[in-house]
């Protein structure tokens, strides 16, 4: 009986250890942008245009959650990749 309990045990001690690891990884490809948590992820845009600059082609950040509200970022072909909504 007392072995059962160990094996239970050692079995949540790694579960909570695999959870912890992913939560660490995780949050080393996290960025943030103001109260925004954002993964790491680039889309590889080629510009991004923005309600504030008009037409005018910027240089664009890695995804649209870094991006002000409002911002859409393009491919080379000019086929918007994302839009801002925070």
């Amino acid at each position: 009986m007392a072995s059962h309990k160990i094996g239970i045990i050692h079995k949540i001690g790694i579960i909570f250890l695999v959870l912890a690891c992913g939560a660490i990884l995780l949050e080393g490809n996290m960025e943030t942008n103001d109260d925004k948590y954002c993964l790491g992820i680039c889309y590889g845009a080629a510009y991004m245009t923005c309600p504030s600059s008009g037409a005018k082609h910027l240089k664009p950040l890695c995804n649209c959650c870094l991006a002000s509200k409002g911002c859409t970022l393009y491919g080379a072909d000019g086929t918007p990749m994302c839009t801002a909504t925070t």
